[in-house]
């Protein structure tokens, strides 16, 4: 099948291209990404392939229908970016990578946390100043402390494990309660409980209506004074001015975000020659208790080799008329629910 594959970096081309060795799609990489101004370039091309800052909104999707394309594959789990009452509409399949690296991910939402509770980060650059002393870099046990997962599919199972590890007391939120968080030991309360008494609150739900600005104002008069706050999901899932605001007046404790609600302009990107033009982002930057990573959770040997051979298989399950198992279907009785991650 010939794919437009867009948003393509270097290494996207690398992963990709070894996994298409044994099945010869023919794939054409543009830069660019996808949006209703450089949809023409998938003239004439059956599939679409694109990542999570890619617009597959209604409009974009009536220009790319009109001229071919009829199979939308995302090398990515979330699929926000993606208007599907259109794609139906339109006859246009939607295929997804469900699963690529839980393990990734959540080892990355560990990673802010031990690094800002030891202020690792700020330890490494006075280090290399010859600046050795140890006042403001003041932790605490992790061991015994509450941590809130909030969403509780395959990244937040994984998180609360290796936090159980570390001898953590586990609080869940989800719609749907996974036999394996109970196992593990993991209690379901609803939000406000588990606001009020986590020490560590980590996001791990996908971006919908209802989980769009889950942590506002409201949701942070409800935590716990100097809760630490860790998102590697999606940036709407936090109101940042609001988080701004909480980290004033010292409610957030710390803040440690992977993802940010306007990052589309910004990450996966080299900006360092320029004036950033988001006050709110760089207003995050001048917090020492904060700490952004530009959406490289995902970002390991083995999530992009995952990622490619499954976007691969999906494209060949769509083209040989099988059932593909990652397909996304509209079902309008799923927008009233919030699923898992």
């Amino acid at each position: 099948m010939k794919v437009a594959v867009f948003s393509t970096k270097a290494y996207d081309r690398q992963f990709l291209e070894a996994a298409n060795a044994p099945k010869q799609h023919d794939l054409v990489f543009f830069e660019p990404r996808l949006n209703q101004d450089t949809a023409i370039l998938a003239a004439g091309f059956p599939a679409v392939c694109v990542f999570v800052h890619d617009q597959v909104d209604a409009a974009t999707l009536e220009i790319l229908a009109s001229r071919g394309t009829r199979l939308i594959v995302l090398r990515c789990a979330g699929f926000n970016n993606v208007d599907l009452k259109a794609a139906n509409k339109l006859g246009v399949n939607v295929v997804r990578v469900p699963a690529y690296s839980p393990y990734g991910v959540a080892e990355h939402a560990v990673g802010l946390i031990l690094s800002l509770n030891r202020k690792i980060h700020r330890a490494y650059n006075r280090v290399r100043e010859g600046n050795f002393a140890l006042d403001g870099l003041l932790g605490f046990n992790i061991n015994g402390r509450t941590v809130g997962i909030i969403g509780t599919g395959k990244i937040g199972l994984i998180l609360g494990q290796i936090m159980k590890g570390f001898g953590c007391r586990l609080l869940a939120y989800d719609v749907y309660h996974n036999p394996e968080m109970l196992a593990l030991g993991g209690e379901y309360v609803e939000l406000p409980k588990l606001f009020a008494n986590s020490d560590i609150i980590s996001l791990h739900c996908p971006l919908m209506p209802q989980t769009h600005h889950l942590i506002n104002a409201e949701a942070i008069e409800q935590v716990k004074p100097g809760v630490m706050l860790i998102n590697t999901s999606r940036g709407a899932l936090i109101h940042t001015q609001a988080v701004i605001e909480g980290l004033k007046t010292g409610k957030i404790g710390s803040l440690g975000v992977d993802v940010y609600e306007q990052e589309s302009e910004l990450f996966f990107e080299d900006l360092s020659g320029e004036i950033i033009q988001d006050d709110i982002f760089q207003r995050l930057t001048t917090f020492p208790n904060v700490l952004i990573t530009g959406h490289q959770a995902f970002f390991t040997e083995d999530a992009l080799r995952n990622i490619a051979e499954t976007t691969l298989n999906n494209i060949a399950d769509i083209e040989q008329g099988r059932s593909c198992p990652n397909e996304i279907r509209y079902q309008p009785e799923v927008e009233s629910k919030v699923l898992v991650s």
